[in-house]
């Protein structure tokens, strides 16, 4: 009694050895496969276009980049500016003050000055 197609009788052919230096294979099928990677996740857009109209694209947007940013420097210099002169009207309008509390200062020791001066000389004379 037989079990299975192994006896003599058997009609399959026998599974053929790969060709190798040893006679056998890798046990990762998935390496011997040697084909092109299908890229599905790139848009079809991209696979349309030609190399000169992304690169124009590119050049397009980063024009555009490249304004943006002049358009905030500017903007930013703008608010510097502002900011400059405003503060500079703020130290002459302070320093107009001081000299004017100065004048009023040195306006008043002139006058008690002056006054004791006054006084003394009515001493002496007087």
């Amino acid at each position: 009694m037989t079990v299975g197609n192994f006896g003599p009788e058997c009609t399959t052919s026998p599974v053929a050895l790969a060709s190798s230096s040893n006679g056998r294979t890798s046990g990762k099928p998935w390496k011997s496969r040697k084909s092109a990677t299908v890229r599905s996740h790139i848009p079809n857009g991209v696979k349309a276009k030609s190399w000169e109209d992304r690169m124009d694209k590119s050049k397009k947007e980063l024009a555009i980049k490249k304004l943006q940013t002049e358009l905030k420097e500017e903007k930013q210099a703008e608010i510097t500016r502002r900011r400059e002169i405003t503060l500079e009207r703020k130290k002459a309008a302070d320093e107009r003050r001081r000299l004017e509390e100065d004048r009023v200062k040195m306006g008043q020791r002139k006058a008690a000055r002056l006054r004791r001066k006054a006084g003394r000389s009515r001493k002496i004379n007087g």
